[in-house]
Protein backbone atom coordinates (compact mmCIF):
# COMPACT_ATOMS: atom_id res chain seq x y z
CA UNK A 1 0.00 0.00 0.00
CA UNK A 2 2.89 2.41 -0.60
CA UNK A 3 2.13 3.07 -4.27
CA UNK A 4 0.98 6.44 -5.60
CA UNK A 5 -2.48 4.94 -6.06
CA UNK A 6 -2.68 3.90 -2.44
CA UNK A 7 -1.59 7.34 -1.28
CA UNK A 8 -4.35 8.83 -3.39
CA UNK A 9 -7.04 6.28 -2.89
CA UNK A 10 -7.61 6.88 0.73
CA UNK A 11 -6.56 10.40 0.45
CA UNK A 12 -7.57 13.28 -1.54
CA UNK A 13 -10.79 12.11 -2.83
CA UNK A 14 -12.25 9.87 -0.35
CA UNK A 15 -12.10 10.30 3.38
CA UNK A 16 -14.97 9.16 5.08
CA UNK A 17 -16.52 8.57 8.28
CA UNK A 18 -19.63 8.86 10.29
CA UNK A 19 -21.54 10.61 12.87
CA UNK A 20 -22.64 10.21 16.39
CA UNK A 21 -19.81 9.31 18.68
CA UNK A 22 -19.57 9.77 22.39
CA UNK A 23 -16.95 12.37 21.48
CA UNK A 24 -19.75 14.44 19.98
CA UNK A 25 -21.01 15.41 23.42
CA UNK A 26 -20.48 19.01 24.46
CA UNK A 27 -17.23 19.68 26.35
CA UNK A 28 -17.30 21.95 29.39
CA UNK A 29 -14.29 24.14 30.04
CA UNK A 30 -12.76 23.55 33.49
CA UNK A 31 -11.55 27.13 33.53
CA UNK A 32 -15.12 28.40 33.54
CA UNK A 33 -14.99 29.81 30.01
CA UNK A 34 -16.94 28.74 26.96
CA UNK A 35 -17.21 25.01 26.15
CA UNK A 36 -13.97 23.57 24.76
CA UNK A 37 -13.97 22.43 21.17
CA UNK A 38 -14.24 18.66 20.84
CA UNK A 39 -11.39 17.17 18.84
CA UNK A 40 -12.16 16.11 15.29
CA UNK A 41 -11.95 12.31 15.25
CA UNK A 42 -12.40 9.85 12.38
CA UNK A 43 -15.24 7.58 13.61
CA UNK A 44 -13.59 4.65 11.84
CA UNK A 45 -10.84 4.74 14.46
CA UNK A 46 -13.26 4.46 17.41
CA UNK A 47 -13.15 0.98 18.91
CA UNK A 48 -14.84 -0.82 21.80
CA UNK A 49 -18.46 0.18 21.07
CA UNK A 50 -21.07 -2.45 22.03
CA UNK A 51 -22.13 -4.92 19.37
CA UNK A 52 -25.73 -4.88 18.17
CA UNK A 53 -26.57 -7.81 20.48
CA UNK A 54 -25.05 -6.06 23.53
CA UNK A 55 -26.27 -2.51 22.91
CA UNK A 56 -28.85 -1.02 25.28
CA UNK A 57 -30.65 2.14 24.10
CA UNK A 58 -31.31 5.18 26.29
CA UNK A 59 -34.63 5.57 28.07
CA UNK A 60 -37.66 6.15 25.89
CA UNK A 61 -36.13 4.44 22.84
CA UNK A 62 -37.18 1.06 21.47
CA UNK A 63 -34.48 -1.05 19.84
CA UNK A 64 -34.00 -4.35 18.06
CA UNK A 65 -31.26 -5.97 16.01
CA UNK A 66 -32.09 -8.21 13.06
CA UNK A 67 -30.41 -9.78 10.06
CA UNK A 68 -31.21 -9.37 6.37
CA UNK A 69 -29.65 -10.66 3.17
CA UNK A 70 -27.66 -8.69 0.59
CA UNK A 71 -26.43 -10.75 -2.37
CA UNK A 72 -26.38 -13.91 -0.26
CA UNK A 73 -24.52 -12.27 2.65
CA UNK A 74 -26.16 -11.72 6.04
CA UNK A 75 -26.05 -8.08 7.11
CA UNK A 76 -27.06 -6.68 10.49
CA UNK A 77 -29.70 -3.98 10.89
CA UNK A 78 -30.27 -1.96 14.07
CA UNK A 79 -33.74 -0.45 14.48
CA UNK A 80 -34.65 2.56 16.67
CA UNK A 81 -38.01 4.14 17.48
CA UNK A 82 -39.58 6.25 20.21
CA UNK A 83 -41.32 4.28 22.91
CA UNK A 84 -45.07 4.39 22.32
CA UNK A 85 -44.73 4.11 18.54
CA UNK A 86 -44.73 0.31 18.57
CA UNK A 87 -47.13 -1.09 15.99
CA UNK A 88 -47.50 2.20 14.10
CA UNK A 89 -46.41 2.79 10.54
CA UNK A 90 -43.75 5.47 10.67
CA UNK A 91 -41.75 7.53 8.18
CA UNK A 92 -38.41 5.76 8.08
CA UNK A 93 -34.78 6.83 7.67
CA UNK A 94 -32.14 4.31 6.54
CA UNK A 95 -28.55 5.14 7.53
CA UNK A 96 -25.16 3.52 6.95
CA UNK A 97 -21.61 4.68 7.68
CA UNK A 98 -18.93 6.16 5.47
CA UNK A 99 -15.37 5.04 4.84
CA UNK A 100 -14.16 2.45 7.34
CA UNK A 101 -16.72 3.14 10.09
CA UNK A 102 -19.50 0.98 11.48
CA UNK A 103 -23.17 1.42 12.31
CA UNK A 104 -22.35 1.56 16.02
CA UNK A 105 -20.86 5.05 15.55
CA UNK A 106 -24.21 6.33 14.23
CA UNK A 107 -26.40 5.38 17.16
CA UNK A 108 -26.75 8.88 18.62
CA UNK A 109 -28.01 10.17 15.25
CA UNK A 110 -30.49 7.28 15.19
CA UNK A 111 -31.69 8.10 18.71
CA UNK A 112 -32.16 11.78 17.82
CA UNK A 113 -34.17 10.91 14.70
CA UNK A 114 -36.26 8.36 16.62
CA UNK A 115 -37.13 11.00 19.21
CA UNK A 116 -38.24 13.24 16.34
CA UNK A 117 -40.82 10.64 15.30
CA UNK A 118 -38.94 8.45 12.81
CA UNK A 119 -38.30 4.76 12.62
CA UNK A 120 -34.56 4.49 11.96
CA UNK A 121 -32.64 1.56 10.50
CA UNK A 122 -28.84 1.52 10.72
CA UNK A 123 -26.93 -1.19 8.93
CA UNK A 124 -23.36 -2.39 8.49
CA UNK A 125 -21.99 -3.15 5.03
CA UNK A 126 -20.83 -6.66 4.22
CA UNK A 127 -17.50 -7.35 5.91
CA UNK A 128 -17.91 -4.54 8.46
CA UNK A 129 -19.17 -4.25 12.02
CA UNK A 130 -21.80 -6.85 12.95
CA UNK A 131 -22.41 -8.00 9.37
CA UNK A 132 -20.95 -11.11 7.77
CA UNK A 133 -18.49 -10.85 4.90
CA UNK A 134 -18.29 -12.58 1.54
CA UNK A 135 -16.33 -15.81 1.55
CA UNK A 136 -13.93 -17.21 -1.03
CA UNK A 137 -13.00 -20.86 -1.44
CA UNK A 138 -9.56 -21.54 0.03
CA UNK A 139 -9.55 -25.34 -0.29
CA UNK A 140 -11.82 -28.36 -0.53
CA UNK A 141 -11.94 -32.07 0.16
CA UNK A 142 -14.31 -34.44 -1.68
CA UNK A 143 -17.06 -36.10 0.32
CA UNK A 144 -19.76 -38.66 -0.40
CA UNK A 145 -22.82 -37.75 -2.41
CA UNK A 146 -21.17 -35.23 -4.69
CA UNK A 147 -20.58 -32.74 -1.88
CA UNK A 148 -17.31 -31.47 -0.52
CA UNK A 149 -15.89 -30.05 2.68
CA UNK A 150 -14.63 -26.53 2.09
CA UNK A 151 -12.15 -24.20 3.69
CA UNK A 152 -13.12 -20.59 3.16
CA UNK A 153 -11.70 -17.16 3.83
CA UNK A 154 -14.06 -14.41 4.94
CA UNK A 155 -13.34 -11.08 3.25
CA UNK A 156 -13.58 -8.20 5.73
CA UNK A 157 -12.60 -4.60 6.23
CA UNK A 158 -12.02 -3.51 2.60
CA UNK A 159 -13.60 -0.71 0.57
CA UNK A 160 -15.74 -1.53 -2.48
CA UNK A 161 -18.25 1.26 -3.19
CA UNK A 162 -20.09 -0.83 -5.79
CA UNK A 163 -20.81 -3.59 -3.27
CA UNK A 164 -21.79 -1.05 -0.66
CA UNK A 165 -24.25 0.55 -3.09
CA UNK A 166 -25.91 -2.84 -3.58
CA UNK A 167 -26.10 -3.21 0.18
CA UNK A 168 -28.01 0.10 0.24
CA UNK A 169 -30.57 -1.18 -2.29
CA UNK A 170 -31.07 -4.41 -0.34
CA UNK A 171 -31.36 -2.50 2.93
CA UNK A 172 -34.12 -0.36 1.42
CA UNK A 173 -35.88 -3.50 0.12
CA UNK A 174 -35.67 -5.06 3.58
CA UNK A 175 -36.93 -1.91 5.29
CA UNK A 176 -39.84 -1.49 2.87
CA UNK A 177 -41.26 -4.87 3.93
CA UNK A 178 -41.17 -4.18 7.69
CA UNK A 179 -44.68 -3.73 9.17
CA UNK A 180 -43.64 -0.56 11.05
CA UNK A 181 -42.25 1.13 7.92
CA UNK A 182 -44.40 3.53 5.92
CA UNK A 183 -43.02 2.32 2.58
CA UNK A 184 -44.14 5.51 0.87
CA UNK A 185 -42.04 7.64 3.26
CA UNK A 186 -38.49 6.27 3.20
CA UNK A 187 -35.52 8.62 3.48
CA UNK A 188 -31.77 7.95 3.42
CA UNK A 189 -28.89 9.63 5.26
CA UNK A 190 -25.16 9.15 4.73
CA UNK A 191 -21.93 11.05 5.28
CA UNK A 192 -18.75 11.25 3.25
CA UNK A 193 -18.51 8.05 1.12
CA UNK A 194 -22.05 7.18 2.19
CA UNK A 195 -22.98 10.76 1.25
CA UNK A 196 -22.30 9.66 -2.32
CA UNK A 197 -24.07 6.32 -1.84
CA UNK A 198 -27.35 8.04 -0.93
CA UNK A 199 -27.17 10.07 -4.16
CA UNK A 200 -26.67 6.88 -6.15
CA UNK A 201 -29.52 5.14 -4.29
CA UNK A 202 -31.93 8.04 -4.81
CA UNK A 203 -31.04 8.23 -8.51
CA UNK A 204 -31.80 4.54 -9.04
CA UNK A 205 -34.56 3.73 -6.55
CA UNK A 206 -37.89 5.60 -6.60
CA UNK A 207 -38.69 4.33 -3.09
CA UNK A 208 -36.27 6.97 -1.75
CA UNK A 209 -38.46 10.00 -1.03
CA UNK A 210 -35.85 12.29 0.58
CA UNK A 211 -32.10 12.24 1.16
CA UNK A 212 -29.53 13.94 3.35
CA UNK A 213 -25.86 13.88 2.30
CA UNK A 214 -23.25 15.15 4.78
CA UNK A 215 -19.62 16.06 3.97
CA UNK A 216 -20.38 14.55 0.59
CA UNK A 217 -17.81 12.42 -1.21
CA UNK A 218 -19.57 11.77 -4.51
CA UNK A 219 -16.62 11.47 -6.91
CA UNK A 220 -13.61 9.34 -5.99
CA UNK A 221 -11.96 9.60 -9.41
CA UNK A 222 -8.48 11.12 -9.14
CA UNK A 223 -8.19 14.83 -9.88
CA UNK A 224 -5.92 17.71 -9.00
CA UNK A 225 -4.90 19.09 -6.54
CA UNK A 226 -5.65 16.08 -4.33
CA UNK A 227 -3.89 13.75 -6.76
CA UNK A 228 -0.96 15.48 -8.51
CA UNK A 229 -0.82 12.83 -11.26
CA UNK A 230 -4.32 11.46 -11.99
CA UNK A 231 -3.17 9.46 -15.03
CA UNK A 232 -0.60 7.62 -12.92
CA UNK A 233 -3.15 6.92 -10.19
CA UNK A 234 -5.55 5.42 -12.73
CA UNK A 235 -2.78 3.30 -14.30
CA UNK A 236 -1.67 1.98 -10.92
CA UNK A 237 -5.25 1.17 -9.95
CA UNK A 238 -5.68 -0.70 -13.24
CA UNK A 239 -2.50 -2.68 -12.60
CA UNK A 240 -3.76 -3.59 -9.10
CA UNK A 241 -7.05 -4.78 -10.61
CA UNK A 242 -5.15 -6.90 -13.14
CA UNK A 243 -3.18 -8.58 -10.37
CA UNK A 244 -6.41 -9.46 -8.60
CA UNK A 245 -7.97 -10.79 -11.80
CA UNK A 246 -4.90 -12.94 -12.52
CA UNK A 247 -4.88 -14.40 -9.02
CA UNK A 248 -1.53 -12.77 -8.26
CA UNK A 249 -2.91 -10.72 -5.34
CA UNK A 250 -5.65 -11.02 -2.75
CA UNK A 251 -8.07 -8.53 -1.24
CA UNK A 252 -6.52 -6.15 1.31
CA UNK A 253 -6.24 -7.39 4.90
CA UNK A 254 -9.05 -6.58 7.31
CA UNK A 255 -9.04 -2.85 8.16
CA UNK A 256 -5.77 -2.18 6.33
CA UNK A 257 -4.67 1.45 6.58
CA UNK A 258 -4.02 3.94 3.79
CA UNK A 259 -2.70 7.50 3.93
CA UNK A 260 -5.17 10.37 3.59
CA UNK A 261 -4.59 13.74 1.96
CA UNK A 262 -4.39 15.30 5.41
CA UNK A 263 -1.59 12.93 6.41
CA UNK A 264 -3.72 10.65 8.56
CA UNK A 265 -4.41 6.95 8.13
CA UNK A 266 -7.84 5.89 6.91
CA UNK A 267 -9.25 2.54 7.98
CA UNK A 268 -9.96 0.19 5.09
CA UNK A 269 -8.09 -0.14 1.79
CA UNK A 270 -9.77 0.08 -1.62
CA UNK A 271 -10.04 -2.93 -3.92
CA UNK A 272 -8.30 -2.77 -7.30
CA UNK A 273 -9.59 0.01 -9.52
CA UNK A 274 -13.03 0.27 -7.90
CA UNK A 275 -12.62 3.75 -6.44
CA UNK A 276 -11.23 5.33 -9.62
CA UNK A 277 -14.52 4.45 -11.33
CA UNK A 278 -16.88 5.55 -8.55
CA UNK A 279 -18.66 8.84 -9.31
CA UNK A 280 -22.31 9.01 -8.18
CA UNK A 281 -22.12 12.75 -8.84
CA UNK A 282 -22.72 11.76 -12.47
CA UNK A 283 -26.11 10.26 -11.49
CA UNK A 284 -27.20 13.31 -9.49
CA UNK A 285 -29.19 14.65 -12.44
CA UNK A 286 -31.48 11.62 -12.05
CA UNK A 287 -32.38 12.52 -8.45
CA UNK A 288 -35.92 13.88 -8.13
CA UNK A 289 -36.24 13.28 -4.37
CA UNK A 290 -35.70 16.33 -2.12
CA UNK A 291 -31.96 16.51 -1.36
CA UNK A 292 -30.17 18.26 1.52
CA UNK A 293 -26.37 18.69 1.47
CA UNK A 294 -24.51 19.62 4.68
CA UNK A 295 -20.86 20.47 3.95
CA UNK A 296 -17.77 21.59 5.85
CA UNK A 297 -16.50 24.98 4.70
CA UNK A 298 -12.86 23.98 5.27
CA UNK A 299 -13.16 20.48 3.80
CA UNK A 300 -9.62 19.19 3.51
CA UNK A 301 -10.08 15.67 2.14
CA UNK A 302 -11.68 16.42 -1.21
CA UNK A 303 -13.17 19.32 -3.15
CA UNK A 304 -16.66 20.52 -2.20
CA UNK A 305 -17.05 22.00 -5.67
CA UNK A 306 -16.48 18.62 -7.33
CA UNK A 307 -18.62 16.70 -4.88
CA UNK A 308 -21.48 18.05 -2.74
CA UNK A 309 -21.92 21.35 -4.53
CA UNK A 310 -21.85 19.85 -8.00
CA UNK A 311 -24.33 17.15 -6.94
CA UNK A 312 -26.55 19.87 -5.46
CA UNK A 313 -26.51 21.79 -8.74
CA UNK A 314 -27.48 18.69 -10.69
CA UNK A 315 -30.36 17.26 -8.63
CA UNK A 316 -33.74 17.88 -10.21
CA UNK A 317 -36.02 18.09 -7.18
CA UNK A 318 -36.14 20.35 -4.13
CA UNK A 319 -32.67 21.02 -2.78
CA UNK A 320 -30.81 22.88 -0.09
CA UNK A 321 -27.13 23.25 0.78
CA UNK A 322 -25.91 24.17 4.27
CA UNK A 323 -22.26 25.21 4.45
CA UNK A 324 -21.09 24.90 8.07
CA UNK A 325 -18.60 27.67 8.65
CA UNK A 326 -15.01 27.30 9.74
CA UNK A 327 -15.02 23.52 10.17
CA UNK A 328 -13.05 20.67 8.62
CA UNK A 329 -14.30 17.23 7.58
CA UNK A 330 -14.36 15.38 10.90
CA UNK A 331 -15.76 18.33 12.89
CA UNK A 332 -19.21 17.28 11.67
CA UNK A 333 -18.91 14.24 13.92
CA UNK A 334 -17.82 16.37 16.89
CA UNK A 335 -18.86 19.90 17.75
CA UNK A 336 -21.10 20.30 14.68
CA UNK A 337 -22.96 16.98 15.00
CA UNK A 338 -25.97 18.57 16.69
CA UNK A 339 -26.29 21.20 13.98
CA UNK A 340 -26.02 18.59 11.22
CA UNK A 341 -28.58 16.23 12.71
CA UNK A 342 -30.96 19.13 13.40
CA UNK A 343 -30.76 20.17 9.74
CA UNK A 344 -31.46 16.56 8.72
CA UNK A 345 -34.51 16.33 11.00
CA UNK A 346 -35.90 19.60 9.65
CA UNK A 347 -35.45 18.35 6.08
CA UNK A 348 -37.11 15.01 6.75
CA UNK A 349 -39.91 16.74 8.67
CA UNK A 350 -40.64 18.80 5.60
CA UNK A 351 -40.50 16.04 3.00
CA UNK A 352 -41.13 12.70 4.76
CA UNK A 353 -43.73 13.23 7.47
CA UNK A 354 -47.44 12.89 6.60
CA UNK A 355 -49.70 15.95 6.68
CA UNK A 356 -50.64 16.93 10.22
CA UNK A 357 -47.72 15.12 11.86
CA UNK A 358 -45.76 17.17 14.43
CA UNK A 359 -42.72 18.88 12.92
CA UNK A 360 -40.06 21.31 14.11
CA UNK A 361 -40.50 23.52 11.05
CA UNK A 362 -43.44 24.98 9.17
CA UNK A 363 -44.31 22.66 6.31
CA UNK A 364 -45.95 23.88 3.11
CA UNK A 365 -45.89 21.18 0.42
CA UNK A 366 -46.87 23.80 -2.16
CA UNK A 367 -43.54 25.56 -1.63
CA UNK A 368 -40.78 23.08 -2.50
CA UNK A 369 -37.36 24.50 -1.76
CA UNK A 370 -34.91 25.13 -4.59
CA UNK A 371 -32.01 26.69 -2.76
CA UNK A 372 -28.64 27.92 -3.93
CA UNK A 373 -25.76 25.44 -4.12
CA UNK A 374 -23.18 28.13 -3.33
CA UNK A 375 -24.61 29.73 -0.20
CA UNK A 376 -22.56 31.77 2.24
CA UNK A 377 -21.42 29.63 5.18
CA UNK A 378 -23.45 29.49 8.36
CA UNK A 379 -21.97 32.19 10.62
CA UNK A 380 -20.13 31.06 13.77
CA UNK A 381 -22.27 30.80 16.89
CA UNK A 382 -22.64 34.20 18.49
CA UNK A 383 -21.97 35.97 15.19
CA UNK A 384 -25.27 35.30 13.44
CA UNK A 385 -25.42 38.90 12.24
CA UNK A 386 -22.30 38.42 10.15
CA UNK A 387 -22.65 36.75 6.77
CA UNK A 388 -19.85 34.89 5.04
CA UNK A 389 -19.05 35.66 1.43
CA UNK A 390 -19.11 32.08 0.17
CA UNK A 391 -16.20 33.08 -2.03
CA UNK A 392 -14.32 30.18 -3.50
CA UNK A 393 -17.19 27.72 -3.22
CA UNK A 394 -18.75 28.07 -6.65
CA UNK A 395 -18.91 24.70 -8.37
CA UNK A 396 -16.91 24.48 -11.55
CA UNK A 397 -18.05 22.79 -14.77
CA UNK A 398 -17.43 19.10 -15.37
CA UNK A 399 -14.95 19.58 -18.19
CA UNK A 400 -11.33 20.02 -17.15
CA UNK A 401 -11.77 18.62 -13.63
CA UNK A 402 -9.65 15.52 -14.23
CA UNK A 403 -6.49 16.79 -15.90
Amino acid sequence: MKSGFARWACGGVLALALPALALAQARISLSGGSPAKAPAVDPATVQGLPSASDYRPPGGIGFKAAGFISENVRLTAQWFWAAGNEGRKLPTVVIAPGWGATAATLRQDAVDLARAGYLVMLFDYRGWGDSDGRVMLAGQQPAAGGTFTAQVRELRGYIDPWEQAEDWFNAISYAAADPMVDAGRIGVLGSDLAGGHVIYAAAQDPRVKALVSEVTSADTRPYKPYQPDPARAIAEAGAAASRLAAGQAQYPPDRARAVSAAGGALVGAPVGAKVVRWAPVEQANQVAAPALFVLAQKEELFSNTNNGQLACERVQGPRKLVMLSDITHYDIYGDERDEAVTAAIDWFDRYLKPPGAPTRVRVNPKEPERGECNPPPVPPKGEEDKSGSGEGHRAQPTSGRFN
